[in-house]
C-alpha cells in the first residue's frame, strides 16, 4: 500500500487530497451543526454554497479546460432550476419521498440543461475569444426572458404548459381543475415550491461534480480539450476533432450547472429568473478566476470564502461592500503576484528537474 501511493501520479494525489478535504469539511460543519456552533443565517446558505460549488467547478471546465469564456451560464443553472422545481412539484403526490423525488428532480435538471447546452453548443463553438463570450450572454438573456413568459401548471391530466410572449395570458388560461398546482407563473416565477435540499444533498452533489470534472480532465478526451485550449492548429493537424471535443466539455459544463441550478431551486419556497441573470454568471465566473482558472481546489476555496464574505462584512453596514471589493482586489493582485508565487515555491518544495512528468 506504501508502494502504491509513493507510485502514485501527483495529478492524482492532488485529486485523492481535493476529495479528502471536502469530505472533511463536511464532517466538520456537519459536527458543528449537531452541537448549535452554526447560526440560522450560516446553516441557511450551506446548500446555495454547495450549488454555487458545483456551478464554478462546471464553469472551470469551460473556461479554465477548455479555454472559451462563457458568460451565460446562469442561463443553464436556471435551465437546471425550473425544470427540477417542475418535476419535484408534478411528483409531489406521487412521490411522497423527500430524497427520491429531490434526486430525480436534479437528474431531470441536468438532463434539461444537458440538452439546451447541446443546442447552444453547436453554433457558439464555432466561434472564438469575444464573440463567443458575447453570443454566449445573449443566449443566457434569450433562456431568462423565456423564461419570464412560461407559464406552467399540473393536475391529474397532467401538465400544462404555455408561452405568455404577448402579454394576454396568465395562468388561469392553463384550464387547470380545482386540484391543480401553480408551478411557474411568468415573471413571478415558481413560488409554493417544497424546499426538500438538504446539505447533505449538496454535499453528494459536490462530490459528483468533482468526480466528472477531474476524471474528465484526467481523461484522454481532457487531454485532448487542453491541446485544444493551448494551440487549436496544432491539434488539428494531429487528427483531433475540435468541435467535438468542445461540445463535450461544453455539454458537461452545462450539465452540471443544470444540476447545480436545481439544488439552488428546490432549497427556496420562490425562485424567479431574475435570479439568474448576467450578474450571476459574472459573480460565478469571479469564483473561477480568483480560485484559479483550471484549478478546482481553488474554485471550491474562493466560492466558500467570497460567497460568505458579504454576510461576514454585514455588521460594517453602508462600507460593507466596499470592503467587500478591496478585498477582492487585494486577493487578487496577491494570488496572481509572480514574487509572492516564487515565495510560495521556496516554501513548498518542487519536484527535481529530472524528474518524470505525469501524463
Amino acid at each position: 500500500m506504501k508502494n502504491y501511493f509513493k507510485n502514485m501520479k501527483t495529478a492524482t494525489k492532488v485529486d485523492y487530497a481535493t476529495y479528502a478535504g471536502v469530505i472533511l469539511a463536511f464532517i466538520i460543519v456537519m459536527l458543528c451543526q449537531s452541537m448549535g456552533l452554526l447560526s440560522r443565517q450560516m446553516t441557511g446558505m450551506l446548500v446555495p454554497i454547495c450549488a454555487y460549488i458545483c456551478m464554478s467547478l462546471s464553469l472551470n471546465l469551460t473556461v479554465g479546460v477548455l479555454g472559451e469564456l462563457s458568460l451565460g451560464h446562469a442561463g443553464f443553472m436556471s435551465v437546471g432550476a425550473f425544470s427540477g422545481i417542475i418535476t419535484s412539484m408534478s411528483l409531489s403526490a406521487s412521490v411522497p419521498n423527500e430524497l427520491v423525488r429531490v434526486v430525480i428532480s436534479i437528474v431531470v435538471g441536468t438532463v434539461f440543461a444537458a440538452v439546451v447546452g447541446f443546442i447552444v453548443g453547436i453554433p457558439v463553438l464555432r466561434l472564438r475569444g469575444d464573440y463567443l463570450a458575447i453570443v454566449t450572454l445573449a443566449f443566457g438573456e434569450i433562456i431568462k426572458d423565456i423564461i419570464n413568459c412560461l407559464l406552467v401548471g399540473w393536475d391529474e391530466r397532467g401538465l400544462h404548459i404555455a408561452l405568455n410572449f404577448d402579454g394576454k395570458k396568465n395562468i388561469d388560461s392553463l384550464g387547470l381543475s380545482e386540484n391543480g398546482i401553480e408551478i411557474i407563473k411568468g415573471a413571478q416565477g415558481a413560488s409554493g415550491n417544497d424546499r426538500i435540499a438538504t446539505f447533505t444533498v449538496g454535499f453528494v452533489l459536490v462530490m459528483i461534480t468533482l468526480i466528472v470534472v477531474l476524471n474528465l480532465v484526467r481523461s484522454r478526451t481532457g487531454r485532448a480539450v487542453m491541446a485544444i485550449r493551448d494551440n487549436r492548429i496544432a491539434a488539428e493537424s494531429v487528427g483531433i476533432n475540435v468541435t467535438k471535443y468542445k461540445l463535450i466539455a461544453f455539454v458537461t459544463s452545462a450539465a452540471l450547472a443544470g444540476a447545480a441550478g436545481a439544488l439552488f431551486g428546490l432549497n427556496y419556497a420562490s425562485v424567479n429568473a431574475a435570479q439568474f441573470d448576467f450578474n450571476t454568471s459574472i459573480m460565478v465566473l469571479v469564483y473561477v478566476v480568483l480560485g484559479g482558472l483550471g484549478n478546482m481546489w481553488g474554485s471550491i476555496i474562493a466560492t466558500v470564502v467570497i460567497y460568505i464574505l458579504p454576510e461576514a462584512l454585514r455588521e460594517y453596514a453602508d462600507l460593507r461592500m466596499l470592503l467587500y471589493a478591496v478585498i477582492l482586489i487585494l486577493v487578487m493582485l496577491a494570488t496572481h503576484n509572480p514574487q509572492l508565487r516564487a515565495l510560495i515555491g521556496k516554501i513548498i518544495p518542487r519536484r527535481r528537474k529530472g524528474a518524470a512528468v505525469d501524463g
